[in-house]
């Protein structure tokens, strides 16, 4: 097993090469070097996320989002895509609960350009009326296609289930009744006061000194001002549920798609990688874990079997998934609840925690082979504050990590009798 001491160690991002920086109205720079490629990419994000949204107009920050590159003052859509694609450049924005975010590639010669345009979207959109309206048809038209899909409708009911009353239980792209009255002019107010630069992270990676990079996001953005600005609201905490079945039902389907799960821990959380190491092995690792060898393998009643460990800023959620024969629905919903009462009373053998190790420590460096790839993981570690030497820890950290403390951790979470169930398929009296 590699060592932290070994070469391939001190060439993961750390305090050697990482450079962090605060422009005075409040955006936070990091960038790394890498001259062995010649392009560069960026991310960011802001605190413009879902959790602004009013109850009836939920997708009103992922609509705006989505609205960045269709026109912005002196070019219209097609004209700011001409500009990227004349240099191989690319650049995409998203909506999450939390936050507006964006990225981008270029060659290194080529960044003031994606910057100057990145900058433009952020700044001087112009919601052309025709794209507006162009976009909610293509978000009606999702919709429709959401609601005939029995995978995304069990997942989108499990988290309204998981999660009452709280921004993670909301799709961040809305329901049909809430986007088709958005206005025009509510998503320009949204915009207006939305976004701005407090609270803003962008990361650099690529062929392109600290130095540099810092230049060019203090020309594109290091005047941007917005007294209007709000601080994030204020997050709800949330409770492990105490039982919940729920059935969609979606006739003409040959399917039932199944989600099973509870509250998990945040990602800042110090049961975090001992209960993501469990994970891996209850339902991720080789041909998907316990789960998936007993559940799809043994006793052959899914047609795929899988857990996710999901860990945000504000809560968590620890998930069983499963493709089933609709006649096979509640047999495999016991078999999942025997498998996961075993995972809470004793610890996991010596022999999967070490190759769930093995398997933590030897993606890493994996993961961080592209400049994407390292920007992410840049992004992680503002976002979550686990510390610029966290990487190079990770190794020590994922080796400290005992069969004991990862039944503890599991304990903590996992109670096979209170569980949320969604299903999603066949009417079950069919």
């Amino acid at each position: 097993m590699t060592s932290p001491g070994q070469p391939i160690w001190k060439s993961l991002p750390g305090p050697e090469d990482i450079t962090r920086s605060v422009l005075p109205n409040g955006i936070t720079v990091l960038t790394r070097t890498n001259d062995s490629s010649p392009s560069v990419v960026i991310s960011g994000y802001m605190l413009s996320g879902s959790q602004f949204d009013p109850a009836e107009r939920l997708g009103l920050a992922h609509f705006t989002a989505a609205c960045l590159m269709r026109g912005v003052e002196g070019l219209n859509f097609q004209q700011i895509f001409n500009e990227l694609e004349s240099v191989g450049a690319s650049l995409g924005f998203g909506a999450s609960v939390h936050t507006t975010s964006f990225s981008g590639r270029a060659l290194a010669e080529d960044l003031p350009l994606l910057f100057s345009i990145v900058s433009r979207c952020l700044r001087q959109p112009t919601f052309p009326p025709d794209q507006v309206e162009r976009l909610r048809a293509n978000f009606m038209t999702g919709f429709a296609i959401r609601a005939q899909d029995s995978s995304e409708m069990c997942s989108l009911t499990f988290d309204q289930l998981l999660f009452p009353e709280h921004p993670y239980g909301r799709p961040e792209d809305g329901f049909p009744e809430t986007v088709k009255p958005i206005t025009r002019e509510e998503l320009i107010a949204f915009h207006r006061k939305h976004y701005g630069p407090r609270g803003m992270v962008i990361v650099v990676v690529g062929a392109v000194s600290a130095a540099k990079a810092l230049e060019e996001v203090q020309k594109a953005l290091g005047d941007w001002i917005n007294p209007e600005q709000p601080e994030p609201p204020a997050i709800p905490p949330v409770t492990a549920p105490v039982g919940v079945r729920r059935h969609i039902a979606l006739p003409g389907k040959m399917q039932t798609d199944l989600v099973m799960g509870t509250i998990g821990p945040v990602r800042k959380s110090p049961d975090f990688l001992a209960a993501s190491l469990g994970n891996n092995i209850l339902g991720q690792f080789g041909m998907m874990g316990r789960i998936g060898d007993v559940v799809r393998e043994q006793a052959g009643l899914a047609y795929y079997a899988s857990t996710s460990l999901n860990g945000w800023l504000s809560a968590g959620s620890w998930e069983v998934s499963a493709g089933v024969n609709p006649v096979n629905l509640q047999k495999a919903i016991d078999l999942i609840q025997l498998e996961l009462r075993k995972f809470v009373s004793e610890p996991v053998s010596v022999q999967e925690l070490t190759d769930s190790q093995a398997n933590f420590i030897g993606r890493l460096p994996l993961s961080m082979e592209s400049n994407g790839g390292v920007a992410a993981a840049l992004m992680n570690l503002e976002r979550f504050q686990l510390g610029l030497d966290y990487y190079q820890r990770y190794a020590d950290l994922v080796r400290a990590v005992t069969p004991e403390l990862v039944l503890e951790v599991a304990r903590r979470y996992l109670n096979p009798d209170q569980l949320v169930v969604v299903s999603s398929g066949p009417d079950l009296a069919e």
